[in-house]
């Protein structure tokens, strides 16, 4: 189901940075359909908590369904301010998502916890949603470190794994997605024209056999379950920043133009916007003039229409997160 009216704004769902208050669902709003001015709304609190599995969250995505217009809400069951042991989470952490739905990008209920990662899985991270029409389903997508077998013993490495669902409470049986042979994480989707891009982290540290690694590489197909995809880009965006993780793609409300944001995430400034005008190129330049809320970490940047922003201006919330 399309949404009714003109694109007015655009919502941008984080989360910010591992301390007491930043691993929940965070909403900033953008200066009217200026794409890269946001600003916090609830003063910078959490707007949606989590109250199951980790009680922490990270990662969050939203889509809009085509078929019914309401919102899903999906964020990885994850809470680094309590323990920063990367080896035990990627061994033994969740194997579940959070999934919140909403009819107004408002009221998201108390959410609830499904477990859509294998026994073999170590983690489910990062996961995000994308309709595909050839299947009349979403696909939702993460990253998972797969091992031999329940002991989760040896070394292993992140693969993209996926699940089909049409209502975000019954999954099909999760299958690998991408495989390299190395680590990758992160992955994003848009599609144009009848394709779609796939932007994702080579995850491995950078050495002369990854001379890109821990950046982002880009490709595309014309389907979104083929076998393979074809290489566009990789190590985009380090002509300006270090390294790069948690990309986030969005098409301009007013024009032929897309926002990719790679979080530099060993810098205070965190998301670096990066702007092209031909998807289709895999060049990407560095955006000139932006402001980003406080502590912007991995997330989406959803169009909205004038009813849906003027609500969200609007909606107040209390401290600890609900509409009052």
């Amino acid at each position: 189901m399309a949404p009714t009216g003109e694109y007015a704004g655009y919502l941008y769902v984080h989360f910010k940075r591992e301390a007491a208050e930043g691993e929940q669902i965070h909403f900033a709003l953008s200066d009217g359909n200026d794409p890269l001015r946001f600003a916090d709304l609830n003063d910078g609190r959490p707007v949606v908590r989590s109250k199951v599995g980790q009680r922490g969250v990270r990662d969050p995505h939203v889509v809009r369904s085509p078929v019914n217009g309401r919102y899903y809400m999906v964020a990885t069951d994850l809470r680094l301010y309590d323990s920063m042991d990367w080896d035990h989470h990627q061994r033994w952490g969740s194997r579940s998502i959070v999934v919140w739905e909403s009819a107004d990008l408002i009221e998201w209920g108390d959410g609830r916890l499904v477990e859509v990662a294998p026994v073999e899985a170590g983690n489910t991270w990062a996961p995000e949603s994308v309709w595909d029409a050839a299947q009349n389903a979403f696909i939702v997508h993460w990253s998972s470190t797969l091992y031999d077998d329940e002991r989760h013993d040896g070394r292993s490495y992140n693969r993209i794994m996926y699940a089909t669902t049409r209502d975000f409470r019954e999954f099909s049986k999760p299958q690998v997605w991408i495989d390299r042979g190395w680590s990758t994480i992160d992955t994003t989707v848009i599609e144009h024209d009848g394709r779609y891009y796939r932007f994702l982290k080579d995850e491995r540290s950078r050495d002369h056999l990854a001379p890109q690694g821990k950046s982002i590489f880009c490709e595309h197909s014309g389907s979104l379950t083929a076998a393979a995809w074809t290489p566009l880009a990789e190590g985009i965006g380090l002509d300006t920043i270090r390294q790069g993780e948690g990309p986030l793609v969005y098409k301009s409300n007013t024009e032929e133009k897309w926002f990719l944001w790679i979080d530099e995430f060993t810098n205070e400034r965190r998301y670096v916007p990066f702007e092209t005008t031909d998807l289709a190129s895999g060049v990407w330049t560095a955006s000139a003039d932006h402001r980003l809320p406080g502590d912007p970490c991995h997330g989406v940047v959803l169009p909205v229409t004038a009813d849906e922003y003027q609500r969200l201006s609007t909606a107040c919330f209390d401290a600890k997160g609900h509409r009052e």
